[in-house]
This record gives C-alpha cells, sequence and structure tokens, in this order.
C-alpha cells in the first residue's frame, strides 16, 4: 500500500483463498478488506490511538448516523468519557483530493452527532477544524489534539 504522511505501523494483513487482501481492524476485532480508505483510515486510528492518546474503547468505526431516512457511515468517531462524541473523521484514499465536497460530507454526519471537531484526511493532507456552533464559526487548526487536551477543554 501506499506510504501515507503518518508514522509507519505494524499491521495483521492477509491474503484470502481468493486472494483478497485483508487487514485486521481492532475496533470491529475482524478481518476487513484493504481498500487504499481502509489503508488509510486504518492508519489514522493508530494515529489517533499512538500518536494523540486516543483510548480504542472511546472509538468507532464506520458508526451510523441517520440522515433524512437513510443511513450513513461516519469513518471514525471519537467519543469522551461520558459517551458523547466530540470528534469524528472522514478518510478519503489517497487519489481523493480533500474538497469542499468532502468538508460539506463529513458536515452533513456532523449535523446529528454536533462534535467539536472534524478531520478531513486522505492520508497524505490532514485537516482539523473546531466547529464553534454558537458563532455558527470552524477554526482551522495547524495540529490535531491529544486526547487529554481535548478532554479535558471540553469537560470544564
Amino acid at each position: 500500500m501506499q506510504k501515507l504522511n503518518l508514522p509507519s505501523y505494524n499491521f495483521n494483513i492477509r491474503s484470502t483463498e481468493n486472494n483478497k487482501t485483508q487487514i485486521f481492524d481492532n475496533l470491529r476485532r475482524k478481518f476487513v478488506s484493504l481498500t487504499p480508505e481502509e489503508w488509510v483510515r486504518q492508519n489514522f486510528i493508530k494515529y489517533l490511538i499512538e500518536e494523540k492518546n486516543f483510548p480504542q474503547g472511546l472509538m468507532a468505526v464506520e458508526y451510523a448516523i441517520a440522515i433524512s431516512n437513510n443511513t450513513h457511515r461516519s469513518d471514525i468517531v471519537c467519543f469522551d468519557k461520558k459517551g458523547k462524541a466530540r470528534l469524528i473523521v472522514e478518510c478519503k484514499a489517497p487519489s481523493i483530493k480533500i474538497t469542499q465536497e468532502v468538508f460539506e460530507q463529513a458536515a452533513r454526519y456532523n449535523m446529528n452527532l454536533k462534535t467539536d471537531y472534524l478531520i478531513l484526511t486522505n492520508g497524505l493532507s490532514h485537516y482539523c477544524c473546531k466547529v464553534n456552533y454558537a458563532s455558527r464559526n470552524v477554526e482551522y487548526l495547524k495540529e490535531i489534539p491529544e486526547f487529554n487536551q481535548l478532554n479535558s477543554f471540553l469537560c470544564e
């Protein structure tokens, strides 16, 4: 798979009998098809856990969200210690550019969750923004916050 703009991590990867490549997803506790988007998702999950100290137990993958009588799936949702969704991550394959359309997709998913942070990544470029619902403003951050910074700030 393509080298990403993230640290290198070890993964449990296997080939199936019909020559499909799969990667083990520790959050879903099963092997899933290793697509370019899944490669980004698994690397970003590891990044949040290993580099930003997000507890694995407070993360969900392909989290179901109901929008206009349709069910959509958010790539990664991170919760605080009280179970409130605080951060949503939209992952794309490295070949997909992060555009306004991608941002709008994540924003639609976030209409129901109302998280404080949105992250968009294709594994090469990462964008993190803080949503201020009172002022209806979005502030782009230079760095992705660590879990303890995020949690302490939000729980004050």
